[in-house]
């Protein structure tokens, strides 16, 4: 094994004088296969291409663009396993300072816009070469979009690019379609016919049964038929049901999205994960210090592709669909194997899991023949009578991994779903969740507590998380374990109005949690949320939806769940004001803020520190509940490409990030979840569920760690909660 050529030097020594294939990424060159650009440069490879890899080039100078010269076939581009305006900017759009995805954590390597300002690049410097996009940030702009960071609507991004394709979602079948097609000597503007691809013409004669979205003219000036566009592309997204989808553009351009193409096969995910990645970054890397993304991913392992969830605020369903798709053990367990032999292993598996953890079958027998029902939704509110709720595949999974030799202890960091957890009758897989997978803290995503967020949200009501609590907590106790829940929490979200953030404070209050970091909605491209956001109303019924978008108001939101920080005493006074709860301003055990020293304006701003938690209340996470001086907040760490969100990681996406704050948790618990989380046992993966992963990925972000990404998951080339 060896990496692919990234130089003129590397092509010499293998005996090539051009490459069939050049792919540009915004990422720093890491082959392993939590990354977009290593499962396909990988599986191009393996169908007998040559390719080469120009990673991070220099975008301000065209000569970083032609480092491997003229590919035969197609120059293939991709911002990386995030959209690079999340990987940038916080959602307060402020820049963020390091990137994970880049040699020793440094910023600025790639561009903002990063699969436009390549694509243009190349077109100048390589006028007739077909571009391929693909990736996140392309496949969730591969229509007219809402963009957060200019706050209007794109176009699609194949016409700003300039490039002839888009490939999205999970790619694998699609850029197989397309090399295969470019190598048998069809022209790039002959490939309409791919299902998961992307592309623009002045004819629409070869395009079958199309649906004509509104125009572009039209979309932008009316909202409404942006937000009608947008509800019309969350019914095609089946990919054994839908139809072509056309957006019209001035001067007789069409874009056309084709169908999605089908999910894999579990012999066609076996065979990907197979492919021989170096699994670790380019060394050429090494002086710099690595690449920080690789860490969190190392010693995980993708068992499975798709959520069956849908939350509002997730891009998975765009981007790697609701159909579950799973590995084979014998495929999981052979990569686990190889994990063992590796130097810096110490025992310890991070994450077995995808998007959701706990997903690995379909979630109906229909979905396995005629993909996942447009008008209705699997998991929540309420569940589909025919949803299929199983756990015994992935506890006799976790039991085969926890046996291997060198394997101490296997964590579940891509989260799982609570609701879905319980609907099983059989509690198996939560005992053993309390029992071998988690190690003091097991996080999870409520995301809120007032039943019409969490309906809009997509998530299950607040009893669910509350019914979920007890049973981790009673099977942690039958295994004679103190552990505890974290909850994951969002404010700002749509239908969120002040009333429902004091009803979230009150929550926090009543269990004596005092979360360190808070996950701030952050609207990014194609998700419901993001369009309820833009347009104030939901796509799915065109019903108006509160939103809050002023940033004072949503930073009031954001402060109300932190009250106890005494830097956010004004913003909480201001918030209860305004939301006519002053009643919990005072010195009762119910009051989140003290009045005033000087007895003046609540609003006004003063040393007066919050009142202590209610005696007797319930304390999740953090157990007796004394209330501590708080850290500053921070975001959710964002969704990667394989929607992630990640981690989730959720991705990522679904996704992942730190834990909230552990200071008042009792001291010997504090010990156990420190010891349990040391150095060799992955300090972060002690926490042992995140749900949602990620983004997702990308969807609330903040860049801290990477989620399982889209090609492999999110399929990126195609987290991601």
């Amino acid at each position: 094994m060896s990496f692919l050529p990234t130089n003129k030097r590397e092509m010499d020594e293998r005996g090539w004088n051009q490459a069939d294939f050049v792919y540009i990424c915004g990422d720093a060159y890491v082959d392993h296969p939590s990354f977009g650009m290593a499962i396909i440069t990988r599986l191009l490879e393996a169908k007998g291409y040559k390719v080469g890899v120009i990673a991070q080039p220099d975008w301000r100078d065209p000569e970083s663009i032609a480092a491997l010269g003229k590919p035969r076939l197609a120059f293939l581009v991709s911002s990386g396993n995030m959209d690079s305006m999340v990987n940038h900017y916080t959602v307060a759009k402020k820049r963020r300072h390091s990137d994970f995805y880049s040699p020793g954590g440094k910023a600025g390597l790639r561009p903002d816009h990063a699969c436009v300002v390549y694509g243009n690049l190349i077109r100048r410097t390589f006028k007739d070469t077909p571009i391929v996009l693909g990736g996140i940030e392309a496949s969730l702009r591969r229509l007219a979009h809402y963009d957060y960071w200019s706050d209007k609507l794109k176009r699609s991004i194949l016409l700003d690019s300039g490039a002839d394709l888009i490939s999205y979602g999970m790619g694998e079948h699609s850029i197989v379609a397309i090399a295969d097609a470019l190598d048998a000597g069809l022209s790039v503007q002959d490939l309409t016919y791919i299902p998961g691809t992307v592309f623009r013409t002045r004819s629409l004669d070869a395009v079958y049964e199309p649906i004509m979205l509104p125009t572009w003219e039209d979309m932008q000036s009316d909202k409404m038929k942006y937000a009608e566009s947008f509800g019309v592309q969350c019914k095609n997204l089946n990919p054994y049901l839908s139809h072509s989808l056309v957006e019209e553009y001035p001067h007789g351009v069409y874009v056309v999205q084709n169908a999605p193409a089908l999910p894999l096969t579990t012999q066609e995910m076996d065979a990907v994960y197979a492919l021989p990645y170096e699994r670790t970054y380019h060394p050429r890397y090494e002086d710099a210090g690595g690449v920080p993304a690789i860490k969190e991913v190392k010693f995980s392992i993708a068992s499975n592709r798709g959520c069956l969830g849908e939350c509002s605020f997730c891009a998975l369903n765009f981007h790697q669909g609701r159909i579950i798709q799973s590995r084979s053990h014998e495929s999981i367990l052979e990569e686990a194997r190889q994990m063992t032999q590796d130097p810096d292993f110490k025992g310890y598996i991070h994450d077995v899991g995808g998007p959701t953890a706990n997903f690995r079958v379909p979630a109906c027998t229909q979905q396995e023949k005629r993909g996942a029902c447009p008008n209705k939704r699997c998991l929540a509110p309420e569940p589909c009578r025919q949803l299929r709720v199983t756990h015994k595949d992935y506890v006799q999974l976790l039991r085969e991994l926890r046996s291997l030799p060198g394997v101490k202890k296997v964590f579940i960091r891509s989260g799982i779903r609570f609701d879905y957890a319980l609907l099983d009758p059989d509690h198996t897989f939560i005992r053993e969740l309390a029992e071998y997978h988690t190690s003091g803290q097991l996080r999870l995503a409520p995301e809120h507590i007032s039943e019409n967020v969490l309906r809009i949200m997509g998530k299950p009501g607040n009893e669910v998380y509350q019914q979920f609590v007890r049973e981790f907590e009673h099977a942690s106790k039958e295994a004679g374990k103190e552990q505890y829940v974290l909850p994951y929490l969002m404010s700002s979200h749509p239908g969120s109005t002040m009333k429902e953030a004091v009803e979230l404070a009150e929550f926090c209050r009543d269990l004596g949690y005092n979360p360190e970091q808070v996950s701030d909605f952050y609207p990014t491209p194609s998700t419901i949320s993001t369009c309820i956001y833009y347009t104030g109303v939901d796509p799915r019924t065109m019903e108006h939806v509160y939103c809050p978008t002023d940033p004072h108001e949503k930073a009031m939101q954001r402060a109300l769940i932190q009250y106890r920080n005494p830097k956010n005493r004004k913003l909480v006074a201001e918030a209860l004001k305004r939301a006519g709860r002053k009643d919990l301003i005072g010195y009762g055990p119910k009051c989140l803020i003290r009045p005033n020293r000087q007895k003046s304006d609540p609003t006004a701003g003063g040393r007066s520190g919050s009142a202590h938690p209610s005696r007797g209340a319930r304390h999740t996470g953090n157990g007796k509940g004394k209330a501590r001086k708080e850290h500053a907040a921070g975001d959710r760490p964002a969704q990667n490409e394989q929607g992630e969100t990640p981690a989730a990681s959720r991705t990522g996406t679904r996704t992942r990030g730190p834990a909230a704050s552990r200071t008042n948790m009792p001291a010997a618990a504090r010990k156990r979840a420190a010891s349990g989380m040391a150095a060799e046992a992955h300090t972060t993966s002690g926490a042992a569920a995140v749900v949602d992963n990620p983004e997702t990925a990308q969807d609330n972000a903040s860049v801290h760690m990477p989620a399982m990404p889209s090609f492999r998951r999110n399929g990126q080339f195609n987290r991601d909660k």
